[in-house]
């Protein structure tokens, strides 16, 4: 029940320029007059974490044709999606303009992987340059797939990392343990180890999305629990309190990812520390709308 004052209000414990409406009717011993007008002076009022927008982002992989991926996006721009969800389609990168013009412009497309440099030599990559070029404006890093198929270091992940960002573009940052590195007890050691070094790239946390997805549940129909979920993103808000900023571990939001379905997906989107998806199969499907829908 706040308004903006032009009243000016100069008392120190007041949480100005907010005035209460309500307390403006209803003055009590919390409050403090101030140019006629009763001021809220609640604390929290000024303290209040700042709110993460539930984001989910879809992850097409090297799947579909003009034909199907046509399909899938009429589908899209036709459904009523969560006005307070941030929606992104990650398209093969020869489908990305395809994907851009086709596609509702409320939903984001991103592409899947690009290069650490704006252009040269490099056969078969493509820069951040030339997606931004296509109008789209996130990019996915670090993706397991990435890291474990095609042997990307952490080193390499957080060249693309910074090079990106500096480019314009937002970057789905993933990580993630394998199943022998999660049984081993490792699982901290090795996200955090991981969160360093995209970190140690990122200059403006507001264009990064951070993506848990435990290896052993992509694409293998496993899904850590909700409870293992909420586990690992604690942790990972902590260690980015720690080691980044308490802003910053606030703000940032950390999605999961691994065989995530439209049944699992609203107990996942109920834990405090969950704050979207990266979504793998399930986005080719019409069940991806029930995910985006999650939080309502």
């Amino acid at each position: 029940p706040y308004i903006n004052s032009a009243f000016g209000c100069t008392d120190s414990r007041c949480c100005c320029i907010p005035v209460c409406l309500l307390c403006s009717l209803r003055p009590s011993s919390r409050h403090t007059e101030a140019s006629s007008v009763a001021h809220c002076v609640i604390p929290w009022a000024v303290n209040m974490s700042p709110t993460r927008t539930f984001f989910v982002g879809g992850n097409w992989k090297m799947n579909g044709d003009k034909k199907s991926l046509g399909e899938l996006i009429d589908i899209l721009n036709a459904a009523k999606l969560h006005a307070d969800t941030d929606v992104v389609c990650g398209a093969p990168t020869i489908y990305l303009d395809f994907t851009r013009q086709k596609l509702d412009a409320k939903i984001g497309v991103a592409a899947q992987n690009c290069y650490k440099v704006a252009k040269g030599a490099f056969t078969g990559e493509t820069s951040p340059a030339m997606i931004k070029d296509c109008g789209v404006n996130w990019v996915i890093l670090g993706h397991s797939e990435r890291r474990h198929v095609f042997g990307e270091s952490d080193e390499l992940i957080g060249q693309k990392v910074a090079h990106s960002l500096a480019e314009g573009l937002g970057v789905i940052a993933c990580i993630g343990e394998k199943l022998d590195e999660r049984e081993g007890g490792i699982t901290d050691k090795v996200v955090f180890a991981q969160t360093k070094v995209i970190a140690d790239n990122v200059k403006d946390w507001s264009k990064v999305v951070l993506a848990y997805e435990p290896v052993w549940a992509i694409g293998t129909g496993k899904t850590a629990t909700p409870q293992q979920a909420q586990e690992v993103h604690e942790k990972l808000r902590q260690w980015l309190k720690t080691n980044v900023s308490e802003a910053v571990a606030k703000s940032v939001r950390i999605i999961y990812g691994g065989s995530v379905t439209g049944a699992t997906c609203k107990e996942l989107a109920s834990q405090p520390d969950v704050d979207g998806f990266l979504v793998g199969g399930a986005s080719l499907k019409p069940e991806f709308i029930d995910i985006i829908n999650a939080k309502q």
